[in-house]
């Protein structure tokens, strides 16, 4: 195996993600219950649930999943689909796929940290990092900057962990003909897809522009099913999709039959499950927005444009670090300080730390935060 960096996320998560009484920062919406998800099955699915035989699946997954996936899409079909435990296996065999010692990627911070770790074990990489101080804009002429003749993969993600940052369609198109005419292949992480606060800023999914790109999903964020753990390549180069299935029986080999079959129902039901999340973060953006306005001089608050995780700014003299290990152990409140996100490839901030907006009742935990901050300043 490729020897990795600790996952800072993770490390950090193990400690705290289930001892914290208040967990402020997570990356998911509200979750459903399995008796939740049921009950928006047909009687065909339900049934198949019930009698499902508890054996291996497909290793590119169940057909009638990649079925209900590729309707998701303007230009794919199942055979242009396969499946992973999770985002995470898709994202780290895909790399392995398609980079070589000699190779060159071009990967967009701040991000997932493995969207940077796993590319950088493999081969040189340039990061272009989203401005700050323009709303977190992407600069394609950086990008364009940063392509060499051996480049493979030019890696992204919108709507962006953790800044919620959503770029322009035209933008995004651009990216991928810029690709195309290098011969790359764009990587798009698009877990977040879906809960756009204004969905006609929703972009077009990256395998719908280019044969040549590949869209990430997954069951774990907009739609709230981590527990599911499926997620998906989208990928019309069929060739590289079957090198991907050939990896992947170095790893998990197949999905979880049950897990499959929930992701089929989830996902036919996306547009019922998507508008509750969306009226879920919209109900509790306000309550945010209420929280931060009262600690102005502590707080720099920017709602996202997408998602359901959002990258403020702490302006208080000790530092975001210092901040928010205190908060945790006086308050029981995480949330995840800058540190998680940075970056060896460009200069992230240092003064920021993710916050989630997707869980319902956070009302607790803001409490939480109001009563800490009021006694602590």
């Amino acid at each position: 195996m490729t020897r990795l960096p600790d996952f800072r996320l993770e490390t950090y998560f193990s400690r705290w993600e289930f001892t914290a009484r208040h967990h402020m920062t997570a990356s998911d919406v509200q979750t459903m219950t399995l008796s939740d998800v049921l009950a928006l099955a047909d009687d065909q699915d339900r049934a198949a649930f019930e009698n499902l035989s508890l054996g291996y699946t497909e290793t590119y997954g169940d057909p009638a999943l990649r079925e209900v996936i590729a309707q998701m899409y303007e230009r794919a079909d199942a055979a242009d689909v396969i499946c992973f435990a999770g985002a995470e296996e898709a994202l780290y065999l895909a790399m392995n796929v398609l980079l070589d010692a000699g190779d060159h990627a071009v990967v967009v911070t701040p991000n997932y940290q493995a969207a940077e770790t796993v590319p950088l074990a493999l081969c040189d990489v340039t990061g272009v990092a989203l401005d700050p101080d323009r709303d977190w804009a992407l600069d394609l002429g950086r990008i364009k900057a940063a392509i060499r003749p051996n480049t493979r993969v030019v890696s992204v993600n919108f709507p962006n962990n953790p800044t919620g940052k959503v770029i322009s369609a035209a933008d995004f198109t651009e990216l991928a003909r810029l690709c195309d005419e290098h011969g790359i292949h764009l990587f798009s992480d698009e877990v977040y897809r879906g809960l756009e606060r204004d969905p006609a800023r929703t972009l077009p999914q990256a395998a719908d522009l280019s044969e040549r790109a590949l869209s990430l999903n997954v069951t774990s964020k907009s739609l709230g099913l981590p527990g599911l753990r499926i997620g998906w390549i989208t990928c019309r180069d069929r060739a590289l999709l079957s090198r991907l299935e050939r990896a992947k029986h170095y790893t998990t080999i197949c999905n979880s039959a049950p897990s499959e079959v929930l992701a089929r129902i989830a996902l036919k039901a996306r547009t019922t499950i998507w508008d509750r999340n969306r009226a879920l973060i919209a109900e509790n953006l306000p309550l945010f927005d209420a929280f931060f306005a009262e600690f102005p001089d502590v707080f720099a608050w920017q709602a996202p444009d997408g998602g359901c995780v959002a990258y403020p700014r702490y302006l208080g003299p000790e530092g975001v670090e210092e901040f928010c290990t205190r908060l945790v152990e006086e308050a029981g409140a995480l949330l995840l300080p800058a540190s998680i996100y940075r970056s060896d490839l460009t200069p992230t901030p240092t003064d920021r730390f993710r916050i989630g907006i997707g869980r319902a009742h956070p009302e607790e935990g803001l409490a939480a935060l109001t009563q800490w901050l009021r006694t602590h300043r």
